[in-house]
């Protein structure tokens, strides 16, 4: 013969907590007064280890009873047991108090140094574009080996000395391309 076995009894604090629960979630201010009671502590304690000072932990308290307020009425006692509940919601207000805190060890305005735009101004775009084009023009109208050298040299950075070694020049050779390279550049940019 089988014995059917009952349900345990449920935990009288846990099913106290969901009857105070679901009464906050219908508006009923009383039962809200005693779920404050019966977890206030609890919650702080969450809060206060998260926040790590006891005036935040206070003020992030304050906020998770009001978000209780406003979504007990979401709560689901088949979903989760009441204190998990109020503890996740809890350990998450702590946590964004923890975020914004981060955001706000800037220096306040007054002192904060002065925002420089360095992105050049239209006007300077246009004149160095101007005098880009300008040099170009200037450096096409060299001999190749004086403007290979000038660009060369100048553009990428290569010795005199690498230059000659390349062209299979003396260097004071290279060093004479350049030269004249550079002064016929000069009298080109300067009309």
């Amino acid at each position: 013969m089988e014995q059917k076995s009952e349900p345990l009894p449920a935990d009288p604090a846990r099913a106290r907590l969901i009857e105070v629960l679901v009464r906050t979630g219908d508006e009923d201010r009383a039962a809200f007064r005693d779920l404050y009671t019966l977890t206030s502590a609890k919650l702080f304690g969450v809060c206060l280890r998260i926040c790590g000072e006891r005036q935040a932990a206070e003020d992030v308290l304050h906020d998770v009873y009001l978000t209780v307020w406003k979504r007990a009425g979401a709560y689901e006692p088949s979903r989760a047991s009441p204190i998990t509940w109020l503890s996740t919601i809890a350990r998450n207000r702590a946590i964004d108090w923890r975020r914004a805190q981060a955001v706000r060890h800037s220096t306040p305005i007054d002192e904060a140094p002065p925002v420089v735009d360095t992105a050049p101004l239209a006007s300077e775009i246009v004149v160095a574009d101007q005098e880009a084009h300008r040099l170009h023009h200037c450096l096409d109208t060299l001999e190749e080996r004086q403007r290979g050298a000038i660009r060369t040299a100048f553009f990428d950075g290569v010795t005199y000395a690498d230059l000659a070694e390349r062209e299979h020049v003396p260097l004071g050779t290279m060093k004479s391309w350049v030269r004249r390279g550079l002064m016929k550049l000069r009298e080109c940019l300067e009309q």
